[in-house]
């Protein structure tokens, strides 16, 4: 073992003592506030402490409307105002528990929400993941695949973005629903997958793997497509406009050490577990941050620093974190019409589906696949082979050879109106002093303006 790889795990080690002497502390308040839960969390610090509340926050389908965050030194303390999807209040009892489950010297979060967010274990799953160039009917093709080798898709995700496609697929054998532990077979998938995926244009950039890690899904999927550099590619094939593009600046403060990150666009579901997940990613550390997301827009702010202690140091990097950022916003915003598929799920399903999406010039730019039960549950977003919003009759000819009870056509709630150019957003000026705006992110007092 080398120096690094020892003193990781001297400091991992270090961190689970102080878990276990200091375990934390999760309160769910419902009474302090008239529209949303206070969820409280007090904890010994540890890397990637915020991520993993969020994580676990985002997979309960709890929408965040404001959070204060503060992880200065060896302990943290984040207050969070939640909703349910619905915007009410909570009721489940369970949520404090979850929580602290997921910062616990463990740090099970994944484990213990996997089967609710519809992961199987392992012994009931393979996993492959998948990146190349997408291009019209690439997920048809990936499917059919997967169905001439008799695999049974559980459940997948596709995001694509700058002409790039990522995909986590979860599949099992067809004649036992078990993970396949064919490595022979695997191999073979797995070629095959690969030789769809270069097509005759992305020879280099291409990947399949097949994964036994747990990592949670959609934290994958930004892993993969940040690997694939989509932040930087030239976006030739998207149909979105500056209208949808959000504002993102990044400017040092000299007086603290620290380099303070401020977002505002339009809000959308799993945007702060979008922009957290690619700040710790890029291994930054949040220390301080505030986040309002109560309206049609979200403002967030966050004063990070690198991992080794250090601000942002070049305009390069500066850079870098705007793109990536912004990579990270657009990628799960959702061009095109949603359609949602809800029937009998069988073997070739989505072969079948998308199979029909590309002999109608369907493209799909994201898909969210699940099996719950004997039901298959499945979300595409879909535009023209150019990019472009598909025509009405196109659709109503595709429900009818799929079923018009099977398919439902669904606008996107999110498409909002631009974010406006206005001053950069800070709480700071509100509040006559930082103690006073400790306090008041606390939930322990008001504000006055």
């Amino acid at each position: 073992m080398d120096y690094w790889s020892s003193s990781l795990t001297v400091d991992d080690e270090f961190e689970k003592l102080v878990l276990r002497m200091n375990p934390p502390r999760v309160t769910v308040d419902n009474t302090s506030d008239k529209k949303t839960t206070l969820i409280k969390v007090d904890s010994a610090n540890k890397r990637g402490s915020l991520l993993e509340v969020v994580q676990v926050l985002t997979d309960l389908n709890l929408i965040i409307r404001r959070a204060y965050i503060s992880s200065d030194g060896e302990w943290f303390m984040d207050v969070f105002h939640v909703t349910d999807e619905y915007g009410n209040k909570l009721s489940e009892d369970n949520v404090a528990e979850r929580i602290q489950q997921s910062l616990g010297p463990r740090g099970c979060s994944f484990r213990s929400l996997a089967r609710s967010v519809g992961v199987q274990s392992a012994a009931e799953q393979t996993t492959i993941e998948l990146t190349g160039r997408d291009r019209p009917g690439l997920l048809s093709e990936i499917f059919a695949v997967l169905t001439d080798h008799r695999c049974n898709v559980i459940a997948a995700e596709v995001w694509t973005h700058n002409s790039r496609m990522a995909s986590v697929v979860y599949i099992s054998d067809e004649e036992n629903g078990l993970a396949i532990d064919d490595t022979d077979r695997l191999a073979k998938i797995r070629q095959l997958l690969l030789y769809v995926l270069k097509g005759d244009r992305d020879r280099p950039s291409a990947n399949t793997a097949v994964s036994v890690d747990s990592t949670h899904k959609e934290r994958r999927l930004h892993q993969m497509m940040y690997a694939d550099r989509d932040y930087d590619k030239d976006d030739t094939n998207c149909i979105s406009s500056d209208r949808t593009k959000p504002l993102v600046t990044v400017e040092n403060c000299t007086d603290k050490g620290y380099t303070v990150v401020n977002l505002r666009g339009p809000d959308r579901p799993k945007l702060i577990f979008d922009t957290v997940c690619t700040l710790t990613d890029m291994q930054y550390v949040v220390y301080h941050g505030t986040i309002i997301a109560e309206g049609r827009e979200a403002y967030q702010e966050y004063y990070i620093r690198h991992m080794d202690g250090c601000p942002i140091s070049s305009e390069a990097e500066r850079q870098r974190v705007i793109q990536c950022l912004e990579a990270a916003i657009k990628r799960r915003t959702s061009n095109g019409i949603r359609l949602e598929l809800c029937g009998d799920d069988r073997i070739g399903f989505l072969s079948d589906v998308t199979r029909i999406f590309r002999e109608n010039g369907l493209s799909v730019s994201r898909a969210e696949v699940t099996t719950r039960g004997s039901q298959a549950v499945n979300v595409f977003y879909v535009t023209d082979a150019s990019g472009s919003q598909v025509k009405s009759e196109t659709i109503e000819a595709v429900r009818k050879e799929i079923g018009q009870t099977v398919l439902r056509v669904k606008d996107d709630v999110y498409s909002d109106s631009p974010p406006q150019q206005t001053a950069r957003f800070s709480l700071g000026h509100i509040f006559r002093s930082s103690s006073e705006k400790f306090l008041f992110n606390l939930g322990l007092i008001k504000s006055c303006s």
